[in-house]
């Protein structure tokens, strides 16, 4: 793994270059370095979720925002007092520019190596949408990823005293991946899941109900299941608001609702689909 070298200026760095200038206003509402339990803190923004994870043994990052956040990230770790280089994995949840598009600076700067499924490290590597996304029409490419390692479902990572688990919650993408360990303080344990979107969107023109989108349809149905059975005392999601009002959702049951109100908007866009009063 590389040694940490200071990041160039925002203006100048082709890997910070802003992207989704209008909409990061809001996604990038700046928020200070929170500690949510254990070991684990809270590094993102109000409208994009990023964690770290101190194991002991190194740094864990999980997401990586738009491009332009990477300085902000990389200041919110220094704030808790921690040191760039011990950051040795950035867990990936989708391959889309609003949680990748930052990954390749955070890599570059702190020599870390980027872990995502094996569909999402394609589109990392590529730095763009696969063909079959639903939002490809949207266009936009992000800054590609170098050093990837692919992982699998139920895989674990170890690191220190921590084991991460990966879990496919595939949908929003085929390639999303949502991650969960445990944190304890003390003798006190809980389980924090890190989920990946699990939003029914597209640009205008694709249909859920066609057969390219069968498939789709079929992996929201499948993440819906991996949601309901995990473990889950405090869910990070990858939008925060998405998981409800705040940072995270610590209420019993906080997955098994995440994954209800997906249920409840792809039941809703299939049903205006074949009404016909979609896009």
């Amino acid at each position: 793994m590389g040694t940490a070298s200071a990041p160039p200026s925002v203006a100048d760095d082709p890997l910070t270059r802003p992207m989704a200038v209008e909409r990061a206003k809001q996604w990038l509402a700046p928020l200070p370095p929170e500690k949510l339990f254990g070991s684990t803190y809270l590094v993102g923004f109000g409208g994009l979720s990023v964690a770290l994870i101190d194991t002991g043994e190194g740094l864990v990052l999980v997401d990586g925002a738009l491009p332009q956040a990477a300085p902000m990230i990389l200041a919110n770790v220094r704030a808790l007092g921690f040191d760039l280089k011990d950051i040795k994995f950035i867990l990936s949840t989708e391959p889309h520019y609003d949680h990748a598009g930052g990954l390749a600076a955070l890599a570059r700067d702190t020599g870390a190596t980027v872990v995502a499924s094996a569909r999402g490290a394609d589109g990392l590597r590529a730095g763009a949408m696969a063909e079959d996304d639903p939002q490809l029409a949207y266009g936009g490419t992000w800054p590609a990823v170098a050093r990837l390692r692919v992982i699998g479902d139920g895989e674990a990572l170890t690191l220190g005293r921590v084991e991460i688990t990966a879990h496919t919650t595939p949908g929003h993408t085929l390639g999303s991946m949502s991650w969960s360990w445990t944190a304890c303080e003390g003798k006190a344990c809980k389980q924090i899941v890190f989920a990946s979107s699990l939003n029914p969107v597209s640009a205008d023109g694709y249909r859920y109900t066609s057969a390219a989108g069968a498939p789709f349809v079929a992996a929201f149905e499948k993440s819906y299941r991996t949601m309901d059975a995990l473990q889950c005392d405090m869910l990070i999601s990858a939008h925060p608001d998405n998981a409800g009002e705040g940072r995270f959702n610590a209420r019993p049951g906080a997955c098994r609702a995440y994954a209800e109100r997906s249920r409840g908007l792809l039941a809703k866009r299939l049903a205006d689909e074949k009404a016909g009063t979609v896009k």
